[in-house]
């Protein structure tokens, strides 16, 4: 299944059961899933910005990095599992869809969405942003990819070759990009008409994991939980088996953020 489609071929932000599938297990989420590289949130914090909105926080890990840059952090998340988490974390949530979100009339310096404006339908999500944030303030939509090293990127193409064929063609969790999501983001930014040009940016940077902790991630990718618990299950295991002699395992990450400002 290509990465911007749903199960039914329609497009991916209106899978409402997928989009909402990360709950499922909202704390291995938290404790597995990647946060971002320094040089983003630099980028993010820039002079000025205090009030930030997070569509789709999730759990709020990109919350938690703001918030400890000073940044007071409003978060947007539609389900309620990955939403208690981020509470008992001190973010504040509010529970809804962006596009159907209602501001009531508060407006933010920053607009952010890590890992999750692909669930948002790009049009009517830019021009949400649009009407919330300040004149001049910003908007930046960001994805992780995180590519294993040569070797052990040869071994689990093996174990996916004969478990799980394909996926690991397009898997974000195994260093896959999708370009079609960010060329979605960038053209409702310009449908909006409420921001200037939208920059694709990267951040290139690397962290190491035991072998326990990557393979913890990889349920948490809706790709991989829709193989169902029996598949995923031997996937896991077989993964496992074919990284045994590693200590760690390398994983270079690359963060694609889209980024544009709201016409002062």
């Amino acid at each position: 299944m290509p990465a911007e489609e749903g199960s039914s071929g329609s497009p991916l932000y209106q899978d409402r059961t997928r989009a909402c599938s990360f709950g499922g297990d909202a704390e291995r989420y938290d404790r597995s899933r990647p946060s971002y590289p320094p040089a983003l949130i630099d980028l993010l914090m820039r002079a000025g910005v205090r009030d930030v909105l997070d569509v789709g926080c999730g759990t709020g890990i990109a919350a938690r990095q703001l918030q400890s840059r000073g940044a007071s952090v409003l978060g947007i998340e539609p389900d309620r599992r990955m939403a208690e988490v981020a509470r008992r974390q001190g973010v504040d949530v509010e529970l809804s869809s962006f596009e159907d979100w209602d501001a009531k009339g508060r407006q933010f310096d920053l607009v952010i969405s890590g890992q999750a404006w692909h669930w948002v339908d790009p049009r009517s999500g830019a021009e949400q942003a649009a009407r919330v944030l300040r004149p001049g303030g910003s908007f930046a939509a960001f994805w992780n990819s995180g590519k294993l090293d040569d070797v052990a990127r040869r071994r689990a193409d093996d174990v996916y070759e004969r478990l799980a064929p394909g996926l690991d063609d397009y898997s974000v969790a195994l260093g896959n990009s999708d370009p079609e999501r960010f060329e979605l983001t960038m053209d409702g930014l310009r449908a909006a008409g409420a921001f200037t040009e939208p920059q694709l940016l990267t951040f290139d940077w690397q962290a190491r994991y035991s072998i326990a902790a990557w393979l913890d991630q990889l349920p948490t990718h809706s790709d991989h939980a829709s193989l169902g618990e029996l598949r995923l299950g031997q996937l896991l295991d077989a993964l496992g088996e074919a990284f045994s002699e590693f200590d760690h395992l390398t994983v270079r990450f690359q963060t694609w953020a889209v980024v544009a400002d709201r016409f002062a």
